[in-house]
């Protein structure tokens, strides 16, 4: 059975609008899991409530951290939590998140039995091999490559050698439970260059936040010593990648589009929307109230978003509409997300009658005039939100399951129509 259409709002003229976004994807599933191996109860406010972290708050209760949320609404919960022994003997489901298919692993091994995984069927597809493997030379028993898979430890830790070029999320799962382990964790990459560098930082950050001490001085080499998690009262930041669709938005139509509480300083990769939306022809300004992004030309541009990756599909809507050729570098990694992203957004804008060609890291998009038509989110939150960029300017436009939205933003169809309509939300 097919899912439903969506057809995308068509702009009627300039868009003015104030978007709150919900809590960071990135932030809210390296804080759960931090707060769960900590060293007493804690609290996690304004935290995603989303399928994917909504699948990593059920995986930490499973693997024993009780868990009880306050001032809830759709999008966002502050999350109480206490601490318990890691307890084996269950079955986490990951859905398509690769946050909890490769952070919660490494805290399995830390139970007293096994715990098996699993997830949607393409998240089958999703490599896995490089971190379990890692277990595996750390000292745990590990059934499979990919999911499924079962783990078993315990493991006392020690150095181990990986390629995480296929994702960052390597690094980082290894890096939020070593502290847990007698012996710490020292994670050496060795290959081509790990993308999404922001994230780790990020990791790094939260860690020593928590009073974790890590070294990271060697170039690509982190070492966590061993020692208690220090229990916080932690709040999350915006999801910056999330508010590129709205940018979007403003320079499709050209218009504004404010997003307040936007940080001054931050590991969240989305903040290089500033210097990509400027490039494009935006003006961009950071107030008290927020960053406002506004709309003026739109024009093609030539960028590497290795450590950006996330924001590819909302850079490609845009080339689509812009007024000169783009380039996109350094994301050969993407085939591996939710969905091949670098084939999907090709074949999508290829379908309302646009030029994008797939290179071998990344895709080149040439201006061409797009039509009406469905264009498929494979299921990939990030493609269905392109889909609306597009919308915004091509009639007829039908987004194939707007729903995969909910993998981090619940409210997203509800916050498009208020932005369209210049509701501040």
């Amino acid at each position: 059975m097919s899912a439903p259409l969506w057809p995308a709002p068509v702009a009627s003229g300039p868009v003015v609008a104030t978007v709150a976004l919900p809590g960071s994807k990135s932030v809210t599933n390296r804080a759960l899991p931090l707060a769960a191996l900590a060293d007493g109860p804690g609290r996690v406010r304004l935290a995603l409530r989303s399928r994917d972290a909504d699948l990593m708050a059920e995986g930490l209760r499973k693997l024993g951290t009780r868990m009880v949320p306050s001032n809830e609404s759709v999008s966002s919960s502050d999350w109480e939590m206490t601490p318990g022994p890691v307890t084996g003997g269950g079955h986490i489901e990951c859905g398509l998140a690769g946050t909890v298919m490769r952070f919660l692993p490494p805290i399995a091994a830390l139970a007293d039995g096994e715990v098996s995984f699993d997830g949607d069927p393409h998240a089958r597809k999703r490599p896995m091999g490089t971190i379990l493997d890692a277990l595996r030379a750390l000292g745990a028993h590990v059934d499979g490559d990919r999911l499924p898979f079962t783990i078993r430890g315990p493991l006392s830790g020690g150095e181990v050698t990986v390629d995480a070029s296929g994702s960052s999320q390597f690094v980082s799962g290894l890096m939020l439970a070593a502290a847990r382990f007698p012996k710490g964790v020292t994670v050496r990459h060795v290959g081509p260059p790990v993308p999404s560098m922001p994230h780790i930082a990020m990791t790094v950050q939260m860690l020593r936040a928590r009073g974790v001490e890590v070294d990271d001085s060697e170039r690509h080499v982190w070492r966590v010593l061993p020692g208690p998690i220090a229990a916080t009262d932690f709040t999350v930041e915006p999801d910056l990648s999330n508010a590129a669709p709205f940018f979007a938005a403003a320079m499709v139509t050209g218009g504004s589009v404010t997003i307040p509480h936007w940080p001054a300083e931050t590991t969240q990769p989305g903040d290089r929307l500033r210097e990509l939306l400027t490039g494009m022809g935006a003006r961009v300004e950071l107030t008290a109230e927020g960053l406002t992004v506004h709309g003026g030309g739109l024009h093609g541009i030539d960028v590497d978003l290795r450590d950006e990756a996330e924001l590819t599909p909302t850079i490609v809507a845009l080339a689509a509409l812009a007024d000169s050729p783009t380039r996109v570098r350094g994301v050969a990694h993407i085939r591996g997300h939710e969905t091949d992203r670098i084939t999907a957004l090709a074949t999508e804008v290829n379908r309302l009658g646009g030029d994008a060609r797939e290179t071998d890291d990344g895709l080149e998009i040439f201006p061409k005039k797009l039509h009406e038509g469905v264009f498929h989110s494979y299921d990939d939150h990030r493609m269905a939100t392109a889909g609306a960029v597009i919308g915004l300017a091509v009639p007829g436009v039908e987004v194939e399951n707007i729903a995969t939205t909910a993998k981090t933003l619940p409210e997203f169809a509800t916050m498009w129509a208020a932005m369209l309509r210049g509701d501040a939300s």
